[in-house]
């Protein structure tokens, strides 16, 4: 999977040493790097990543500051030459705390540790509990949602996500088409493409290159799957 991350710090030193750290993981994609942390703030309104490596003293606003003030951030990962920060840095759900001057080892634990975390993330983020019968719970981010499986008519890949579609409307989860068909609720659903799967109690017809469905929605109808789609409407 790959990760965008920001590099927050004042020191232009501490800067080109987290990034060389980086070089060593090609996954962890860098969008952009700052010496001020108002100038970090106004990128990550508008662009929200997956890491951010951010010192804590800084002129203007401090990094503990300025990560309130961005929760949406999944993972933060402090970085300070004042172990002393440890204890509040935690208090925000930082993932580690990374006295200055790095060393390579203790940086690699926290490549590891980011990469644990994302793991077991991405097991329960999907279902947090099932409330049995035809009613699920989906997690998007840190909203938890219901949605009842008889009003889903298709799913979408979008590479390490699926969207679902309803009746009247659409929710992103952090699950793979594939990983998402295999759970027990929506093994009655239909793949018709590499990127689509639908519910067989919406489809209305199916022509040489779609699949419709029900308020003449429609999905791409891959040619391997066919035959698969045919035998279902005989």
């Amino acid at each position: 999977m790959e990760l965008n991350c920001v590099v927050v710090d004042d020191d232009e030193l501490d800067r080109l040493m987290v990034l060389s750290c980086l070089r060593n993981y090609p996954e962890i994609r860098v969008l952009e790097v700052f010496s001020s942390p108002v100038e970090a703030l106004e990128f990550l309104d508008l662009n929200p990543v997956d890491i951010l490596f951010l010192d804590i003293d800084m002129p203007e606003m401090s990094g503990i500051e300025l990560r309130k003030r961005i929760p949406q951030t999944a993972i933060c990962v402090f970085i300070t030459s004042y172990p002393e920060h440890a204890v509040e840095s935690f208090e925000l759900e930082a993932l580690d705390f990374l006295v200055k001057p790095l060393k390579a080892d203790r940086f690699k634990s926290t490549i590891a540790r980011i990469h644990d975390y994302l793991e077991i993330r991405q097991k329960v983020a999907l279902f947090e509990s099932s409330l049995g019968g035809d009613t699920i719970i989906v997690k998007e981010g840190h909203t938890q949602t219901k949605i009842k499986l008889h009003a889903v008519c298709y799913l979408q890949a979008m590479k390490d996500y699926t969207l679902i579609f309803t009746t009247d409307k659409r929710h992103c989860v952090l699950s793979s088409l594939g990983n998402l068909l295999k759970k027990a609720e929506f093994q009655s659903f239909v793949r018709v493409h590499r990127s689509y799967a639908v519910n067989p109690i919406y489809i209305e017809r199916v022509s040489s290159n779609e699949v419709i469905l029900k308020d003449e929605q429609s999905v791409p109808l891959g040619r391997g799957y066919k035959e698969i789609i045919q035998s279902i409407l005989l």
